[in-house]
């Protein structure tokens, strides 16, 4: 595991005829989540690196890559390494390159990865996906790739889980998305995993891009349901929030934030965020709450971290929102289950996601 304090290497892998947007869009979310965390006063979290098995690369456009690093000897840090794709008409074509960046890949991650607490983890957007499977790094895990080239990764990773008609999928240390803006929303999620999602949103509000924060529950989260718009007001509030859900928020310091009255607030969430600011919150809590009790934590617990005031007030909370009770929840982490996803649901049973 890596320390929260401790820079992550980015290593993307760029091979000749790689996807210019691949790299770019991923690359800039990192970039931007750094600025961000330096608004915040806080030091870089990513260093963005970039290799290959030629100096010089082609890209997907034409546009050539100068000055890559060779693919280096051995990972000395905890490492990402990114492997972006390559437009269908090369993904099939095994180049030297290809073959040589393969080698290279099991040499330095195979057994990496198979380590029960791995110092580095694999992502790979649209074929990268396929680049991973040569490499013999997929093994039994779930992953993902661009549609159109889900049966040749199922024949070049015969043991892998592929799925189908997913933004991406995150199994243990191996990351995977569909393809070029997928990768976008894959890197977002990463983000928030490591830098909060607050720091996400404000990644992806840059970027002008919806956040997709789940490939398993695509709709769970707050971020995808209440945060496609663009209003500057909401989404401050929604960050304060979100960087303190606990908190014991009220209409007048949220609009405070909002530099709004509480009324004009009101109206601005209604018509941009589809719900209320303190269903909003409690929106909020309930999903920090099901991800506590998913780690194993107890109900009482969970609702202490998640700004509930007491394990009751979070049942009566859960019972409206999903039905059932958290301890539900409880006993399926605990029999390895996940819930079921929140996107499933009929639009009665979901009386949050309309305001």
């Amino acid at each position: 595991m890596i320390a929260r304090n401790q820079l992550i290497e980015l290593l993307f892998v760029i091979a000749p005829q790689s996807l210019l947007l691949d790299i770019a869009g991923s690359a800039e979310a990192f970039r931007l989540a750094n600025l961000h965390r330096e608004r915040r006063g806080l030091p870089p979290r990513f260093r963005l690196r970039f290799c290959g098995p030629t100096a010089i690369a082609p890209t997907s456009v034409g546009l050539a890559l100068t000055g890559l690093e060779p693919l280096p000897e051995k990972l000395t840090r905890p490492t990402w390494v990114v492997l972006v794709g390559q437009p269908s008409a090369h993904a099939n074509i095994v180049t030297p390159e290809i073959a040589a960046t393969a080698q290279w890949l099991n040499q330095t991650l195979h057994n990496a990865l198979l380590a029960e607490d791995p110092p580095h983890r694999l992502v790979t957007i649209c074929s990268g996906a396929l680049l991973a499977a040569r490499a013999g790094l997929l093994a039994a895990r779930r992953c993902t790739t661009h549609h159109e080239l889900l049966s040749m990764l199922r024949t070049l990773a015969p043991k892998a889980q592929v799925v189908d008609n997913r933004v991406f999928v995150v199994d243990g240390p191996i990351a995977s998305s569909a393809g070029i803006t997928a990768g976008i929303d894959l890197a977002l999620h990463l983000i928030a995993e490591e830098c909060g999602e607050a720091l996400a949103a404000s990644v992806a509000e840059d970027m002008v891009v919806y956040m997709r924060r789940s490939s398993r529950d695509p709709e769970l989260s707050p971020f995808l349901v209440h945060r496609r718009h663009l209003h500057a007001a909401v989404h401050r509030v929604q960050d304060a929030i979100l960087d303190k859900p606990e908190h014991d928020w009220n209409m007048a310091e949220l609009a405070a934030i909002g530099i709004a009255t509480e009324r004009h607030l009101l109206r601005l969430f209604m018509d941009h965020a589809g719900l209320s600011p303190l269903r909003y919150l409690q929106t909020v809590r309930l999903e920090r709450a099901r991800q506590s009790l998913e780690r194993g934590v107890s109900v009482t617990h969970a609702a202490e971290v998640a700004g509930f005031r007491s394990a009751l007030q979070l049942r009566r909370a859960w019972t409206r929102q999903w039905g059932g009770s958290p301890r539900d929840a409880a006993s399926a982490a605990d029999a390895g289950h996940e819930l079921e996803p929140y996107a499933a649901r009929k639009p009665s049973e979901r009386p949050f996601a309309t305001g």
